[in-house]
């Protein structure tokens, strides 16, 4: 009976661990990634021009790393938009990196992606890591994940999860008032 009730409690314990842990702030200024210079990568964008990560240096960075499947990332779009809407200029960049799947392989693919955009009005700068290389360079699992890099482009936050405008902007502010 004791052992029983012990099982029970481990159960418990672990229920309210899980469920607490699904709505705890995702914000990760993750130790191991902390001051990590970003690794650079080139890839093309969605109207066919070239995007590399170490040109935007000088600039704050956002990279978002998301999929058209994607349930959060659909909810979490609109305020990454909005959020570049508020934050644009001389000093912060977007950058939106698309995860396909294999049914998003090819002109197909590409044509999702495009309604993606199109259909949230997303301005920033959208590119394919077609072939999974950004994505493994960055360890990307689960999705939506955002890395918040310095103008030294340095790795400074990384969130899990779903942004909201708010945290985009407070994670933005915290790197400008950072020297």
């Amino acid at each position: 009976m004791v052992v029983l009730g012990g099982v029970i409690g481990l159960v418990v314990v672990a229920i309210v661990w899980m469920v607490s842990a699904r709505y705890a702030a995702p914000l990760m200024p993750a130790a191991a990634e902390t001051n990590r210079p970003a690794p650079d990568f080139s890839l093309a964008t969605i109207d066919g021009k070239t995007l590399r990560l170490n040109d935007l240096r000088g600039k704050i960075v956002v990279v978002n790393f998301w999929g058209t499947w994607c349930i959060p990332c659909k909810e979490e779009t609109p305020a990454l938009q909005a959020a570049y809407e508020q934050l644009r200029g001389a000093d912060v960049e977007f950058v939106g990196i698309n995860l396909r799947n294999q049914e998003e392989l090819g002109a197909p693919g590409d044509a999702a992606v495009q309604s993606f955009v199109d259909e949230y009005g997303v301005t920033y700068p959208i590119v394919y890591d077609s072939e999974g290389e950004v994505s493994r360079q960055y360890q990307i699992s689960p999705i939506p994940v955002s890395y918040f890099l310095d103008s030294q482009g340095n790795i400074r936050y990384v969130y899990v999860g779903t942004l909201t405008t708010t945290d985009v902007v407070a994670l933005v502010q915290r790197l400008r008032d950072t020297p």
